[in-house]
């Protein structure tokens, strides 16, 4: 198994990465499902051949608990498994309203900034204030994604743990070779 990742996946809002294997979609699956069963005290989730949704089980429930999401797709005689952390759709859907709203109030008070500088107006005095204060509630936006990726941190380490020990136990297990070695 030979994992990816970049710089940029780690500063991401939903941080990802790729392992490359031998195992074909199905075996994959199947290795997923084995683990999962194993570990069911740990891990909850969803597991079909091409994707799979994996949580940890924990006590309290707050709004950054992560899941894993991990796709399957046969890339040049290899199966690729994308990662890829997130919290619950809801809340994942939750942020990018958010950021989709600051960005286009944003727009919209820089917008009539300019246009009543160039008209020469004085209608809109406080749109430049508004624009910075929209910016602002974008940085605190992103600072709330960051404050809970760091307070899933231990969760997200396990669900990646999750992601490499249920690949290599099936791999060492059925003798399937490493993907550096073929």
């Amino acid at each position: 198994m030979k994992t990816e990742e970049t710089t940029l996946d780690k500063i991401r809002t939903r941080p990802r990465f790729k392992m490359f294997t031998n195992l074909s979609k199905e075996e994959y699956a199947e290795s997923l499902k084995k683990y999962l069963n194993d570990h069911n005290d740990e891990f909850s989730g969803n597991i079909n051949k091409e994707v799979a949704t994996i949580c940890v089980e924990t006590p309290d429930n707050s709004y950054w608990k992560p899941n894993l999401a991990l796709r399957a797709e046969s890339e040049d005689g290899v199966t690729a498994i994308r990662g890829v952390f997130g919290p619950s759709s809801a809340v994942w859907t939750f942020f990018m309203f958010l950021y989709f709203l600051f960005s286009v109030l944003w727009m919209t008070f820089i917008t009539m900034f300019y246009v009543e500088k160039q008209i020469n107006s004085n209608d809109f005095p406080w749109a430049l204030n508004a624009s910075f204060a929209m910016l602002i509630c974008i940085g605190l936006t992103y600072a709330a994604a960051k404050f809970g990726q760091h307070k899933g941190k231990s969760e997200m380490q396990k669900l990646r743990k999750f992601a490499e020990e249920s690949t290599l136990q099936f791999e060492k297990k059925n003798h399937i070779p490493d993907v550096d070695s073929v």
